[in-house]
């Protein structure tokens, strides 16, 4: 019996809006894949881009970076930052030589169940495409 690919993928939630959409979507027991290991930090501001490439390192095949909508940060400019980290990233990626495509910055908020469903499984069809991360 075969089975087929399922991406290892982490998510650094923000506490305050994704991290709560995510439970929203159990607590409404709207589906989404299982593959996710969801990792809850105060901030999407609080992710060094080390974590990311540790994620890597340890054998994610995607990383998954969600927070607050821009000007609803519970630390007033946390999220700002984090675009502008994780735009430094993905040039960083590049001379790796993981895809881009593997991370993924995203806006959820407490209130959107739905919204966090469909993201997790858009990015886990998007990596599942890209295969399994060669080391």
């Amino acid at each position: 019996m075969v089975t087929a690919y399922q991406p290892r993928i982490i998510g650094f939630l923000c506490n305050w809006c994704s991290y709560a959409g995510a439970d929203l979507a159990g607590t409404s027991r709207i589906s989404y894949p299982g593959n996710i290991r969801i990792i809850r930090v105060p901030c999407s501001a609080r992710v060094d881009p080390l974590f990311i490439v540790k994620a890597f390192q340890y054998g994610a095949d995607g990383v998954l970076v969600a927070g607050c909508h821009p000007g609803d940060c519970h630390y007033s400019e946390g999220n700002y930052h984090t675009r502008r980290r994780l735009a430094l990233l993905r040039s960083f990626l590049d001379f790796t030589g993981i895809e881009r495509e593997r991370v993924r910055l995203e806006w959820v908020s407490a209130s959107e169940g739905r919204r966090w469903s469909q993201v997790v499984t858009d990015f886990t069809a998007q990596v599942a495409a890209l295969g399994p991360r060669v080391k």
